[in-house]
């Protein structure tokens, strides 16, 4: 692949000799560094001050043990990551991954495309992320709170409520939250907002449950609207995934007038022609910790079929992938243009290859980036940052409103960049470029430090 500027070609090359192998993190800064060719022709400051060679590199890479004892009263041992990728505009932000393909490379990728996506938002977060290959899912309660306790136990020296304020991801909800709050509290004798996605009853915030699904559609609603001047109304949607960015996309699709009619998890997929029954769908996922396919159990003239990759070839004006990194391929993506989809907005992080977006764009499909179109939940994230650190407490719609506002300015802000930069209508170059912007500035008046 050529980047077309020497520049950016040697950084690339740089960073392909630093972190050989790490496919996921390398895609991720390759599409980045794409995108910022202009940048770099028209700011040559940026380019003298090394900012781009710096944003590549994290700050800060941690990898530790995590030894726990499972129920049967053997030693288990999961490898924890956390990365802090750059703290220029404000505090490291971005979840704690639970997943067996957490790796060094995902983990830089995800942070790397933190500090955009934070950025984005307008708030004073900077890049960052954590996990670990443990698997919560067939672990009890005991055996997950015994993993979440060792793992706070190393990761609570190198984050603050002012450093570095983790949240949630795959396989990290409110129940691992809590048992690492508590952990941290207890090992730190304080009570600050050093994690985000906590429960209501000991400083969470209202609306930070539904706002990265919820975010995802006030952005593709924007989005539909100043492109295409198009609603959700009466329109047929699919999504991916069934965790919480799925279900809560789901519902807002839906009361904005779509139809969503598929869903699917890491085995296969559901299709209901008659519109998902979102509370048949909550009862398996967030009550019994079930699978999707139990959904054709309990819904009249439902389909479940095994595989994942099937999902995109179901007829639809708008699809939301919410499921993983890079489970739309070319393939899929021209299935979806085939059968007449008109908008794709990203709410899993990177979901799409980068043979898949350039078949969106080049069909002229309206392609929200996964930076630009998911950050809603990090957006409340730091919104609730923010009722700790004042020790307030705000309505739901009161956060509901501010996500709608910061979702609607990150689409025009991507929108504005992407056009001044002689890019229009190109929304993944314009969110690159916009973030980026923020963060170099901040780095260039901050200097370099000897």
């Amino acid at each position: 692949m050529a980047l077309n500027n020497a520049y950016l070609e040697s950084v690339y090359e740089k960073v392909e000799k630093r972190n050989p192998g790490e496919k996921e993190f390398l895609q991720a800064v390759y599409e980045v560094l794409e995108s910022l060719i202009p940048v770099v022709e028209k700011r040559p400051d940026l380019v003298e001050a090394g900012i781009i060679d710096r944003i590549v590199e994290p700050e800060r890479q941690i990898i530790f043990r995590v030894p726990w004892v499972d129920d049967n009263g053997k030693v288990q041992v999961n490898r924890g990551f956390r990365v802090q990728f750059n703290s220029a505009i404000g505090p490291y932000k971005g979840g704690i991954r639970l997943h067996p393909s957490v790796c060094a490379s995902v983990i830089k990728f995800l942070g790397f495309e933190q500090i955009f996506k934070n950025s984005l938002t307008g708030l004073p977060i900077g890049g960052g992320k954590g996990g670990s290959d443990f698997d919560p899912k067939g672990k009890s309660d005991g055996e997950v709170m015994r993993f979440c306790q060792s793992f706070m136990t190393e990761l609570c020296k190198h984050i603050g409520a002012d450093t570095d304020v983790p949240a949630g991801d795959i396989g990290t909800g409110a129940r691992e939250i809590g048992y690492m709050f508590g952990q941290y509290k207890r090992i730190r004798n304080e009570f600050t907002g050093v994690l985000t996605g906590k429960g209501l009853s000991y400083g969470g915030s209202l609306a930070r449950t539904e706002a990265t699904g919820y975010g995802l559609c006030y952005y593709t609603s924007e989005m539909i609207k100043c492109m295409k001047n198009e609603t959700f109304a009466g329109k047929t949607v699919v999504i991916s995934g069934s965790g919480n960015v799925a279900i809560y996309a789901t519902e807002k699709a839906t009361e904005l007038g779509g139809k969503v009619v598929a869903l699917s998890d890491s085995n296969g997929y559901v299709y209901d022609p008659n519109g998902i029954n979102l509370d048949v769908v909550k009862q398996i996922k967030e009550v019994e910790r079930g699978r999707i396919k139990e959904y054709v159990n309990r819904v009249q003239g439902a389909e479940y079929h095994e595989g994942c990759s099937g999902i995109w070839t179901i007829k639809c004006d708008i699809a939301l992938p919410c499921a993983t990194q890079n489970e739309i391929n070319e393939e899929s993506a021209k299935a979806l243009v085939a059968n007449g989809v008109f908008a794709v907005a990203e709410g899993a992080n990177m979901p799409s290859t980068p043979e898949a977006i350039a078949v969106f764009q080049n069909a002229g499909v309206l392609f929200g980036p996964a930076k630009a179109a998911n950050a809603g939940g990090v957006a409340t994230s730091a919104l609730e940052m923010s009722q700790n650190s004042e020790r307030l407490s705000w309505t739901f719609e009161e956060v509901d409103a501010k996500l709608k506002n910061i979702m609607t300015n990150i689409f025009h802000n991507s929108y504005n960049a992407a056009k001044e930069y002689g890019l229009e209508g190109n929304l993944v170059a314009g969110a690159n470029i916009a973030g980026f912007l923020k963060v170099a500035d901040a780095m260039k008046w901050q200097g370099i430090a000897y």
